[in-house]
């Protein structure tokens, strides 16, 4: 400290100054602390937000409820396993009795299930607005079989008879019995018998039922032999075009003369049929990314045409009676991303959400980071024009003060805003500001010297 007489302590070693002028911000090991620590910190508030509100990876292993081992259903599980097997995702299969116990399965949180293959005409609302049809995949007709010459072309007519519609659980039990009762025939005024359809064929022949309503696709083995049976007969209907008017998941179908056979002829005439349609179906919650490979994955196996669809008819994203999936409309519109289309699937899964979380990191982070160095530039600043005016406040004290000076404490102010500046990290950048701070310390030290009568009136050399 420097005393009346203007004696002065050695001053700091030569260069101690220049180097308490340190790097510019960002190159300093405190800029890069700061800048890393802000950075770290919006990355966790990024990531929360990721976990958040955006879905997660998508499951490896998942839960379809399909049929019974003789059904189409089984059939195609089968298929979608294999070929979700190649991409990674494990499928198991539920085997069940069909599309109502299907149903009621995906309805239950606790099942287990995440995907069922169901029919148009299960579902009822308002607890089917939980879940949403990925796509529909074929036509599944009504046939109706009696014995030959005993045919009838109205449902009404069968009031009275002894009719099998499937097993309890299965979708053609669900779709025959509103059929059958939107034309009156109920368990009232028939015997409606919830035989398993495998057991159709053998029934009618036997005489232990008197018509069997089957609810399947075309291609299978009992529905061949009951076509292709001369004792049984496929039954049209004369008001099929009325049902689709009624019920909005049915539609009218033409089996034409001959589709099954040419010699003999089967069937021997065109037959009107009706049909609802297979669908995959799934809880709204399912992951975008699983309905982006189930459509894939089906496009494949259902692209063949059949005896009702036309050529690229199915899948689709028609309505049925279950809500589209927002996924797969989007999946219909746009097709694959690039990712999943050039990509296996876990590689373009990692990388779209990889994607998802860092490009809003970036959007967040950028714009703070480029204001950092312009924050520390502030607050060294803002340093500066503290000790400024704590210099100006003693500035005016000694220009102003008369009689008994306090020369020892205005000098030991002086030295303590020195040693201030001299112990404090300063941007290369700041130097002049920092030389020009000193230089008006020595100018307020020499004009408090001045009013010493010790001075001599010579002003104290400046340093």
């Amino acid at each position: 400290m420097s005393n009346v007489d203007g004696a002065r302590p050695p001053p700091n070693a030569p260069g101690a100054s220049l180097r308490r002028l340190k790097q510019p911000f960002l190159s300093s090991r405190r800029g890069l602390v700061l800048t890393g620590f802000v950075a770290a910190l919006l990355a966790v508030l990024c990531l929360w937000v990721t976990l958040r509100f955006i879905d997660p990876i998508p499951p490896r292993r998942i839960v379809l409820a399909s049929g019974p081992a003789t059904g189409l259903y089984h059939q195609f599980a089968e298929r979608y396993k294999a070929a979700l097997a190649a991409e990674g995702v494990i499928l198991e299969e539920r085997m069940t009795d069909g599309a109502a116990e299907n149903y009621r399965l995906l309805l239950d949180p606790k099942s287990g299930v995440d995907l069922a293959l169901i029919q148009g005409g299960v579902a009822a609302f308002p607890e089917a607005n939980s879940l949403v049809m990925i796509a529909s995949l074929y036509y599944e007709p009504l046939w109706i079989f009696t014995r030959r010459g005993e045919a009838a072309d109205a449902l009404s007519a069968f009031a009275g008879k002894r009719i099998l519609i499937g097993s309890p659980g299965s979708g053609t039990n669900m779709l025959a019995t509103q059929l059958l009762r939107a034309s009156g025939v109920t368990a009232e005024n028939a015997t409606l018998l919830s035989i398993p359809t495998r057991r159709a064929v053998s029934a009618l022949k036997e005489r232990e039922i008197d018509v069997a309503m089957i609810v399947t696709g075309p291609r299978g083995a009992a529905l061949h032999a009951a076509l292709t049976d001369p004792d049984l007969e496929l039954v049209g209907l004369a008001q099929a075009d009325a049902y689709p008017q009624r019920l909005t998941f049915i539609t009218r179908r033409t089996l034409h003369a001959g589709a099954i056979e040419f010699v003999p002829l089967i069937p021997p005439r065109d037959t009107a049929l009706l049909a609802t349609k297979a669908m995959l179906v799934a809880r709204d919650t399912v992951h975008p990314a699983i309905v982006n490979l189930l459509l894939e994955v089906i496009r494949d196996v259902h692209n063949d045409r059949g005896f009702f669809e036309a050529p690229n008819e199915f899948p689709n994203i028609d309505l049925v009676d279950i809500p589209v999936s927002p996924d797969a409309v989007r999946h219909s519109r746009f097709g694959p991303s690039l990712l999943y289309r050039y990509l296996p699937f876990w590689v373009a899964t990692v990388l779209e959400r990889f994607i998802i979380i860092v490009v809003p990191l970036l959007v967040i982070l950028l714009p703070p980071l480029r204001f950092l160095p312009q924050i520390a530039d502030w607050r060294v600043r803002r340093r500066i024009y503290r000790w400024y005016g704590q210099l100006i406040v003693l500035e005016h004290d000694v220009q102003a003060r008369e009689g008994e000076l306090p020369l020892k404490q205005w000098l030991s102010d002086l030295d303590g805003i020195e040693r201030a500046v001299e112990h404090t990290r300063i941007p290369e950048s700041f130097a002049s500001e920092v030389y020009t701070l000193r230089e008006h310390i020595d100018l307020v030290r020499r004009a408090v010297l001045a009013k010493s009568p010790a001075a001599s009136h010579t002003a104290a050399p400046i340093r």
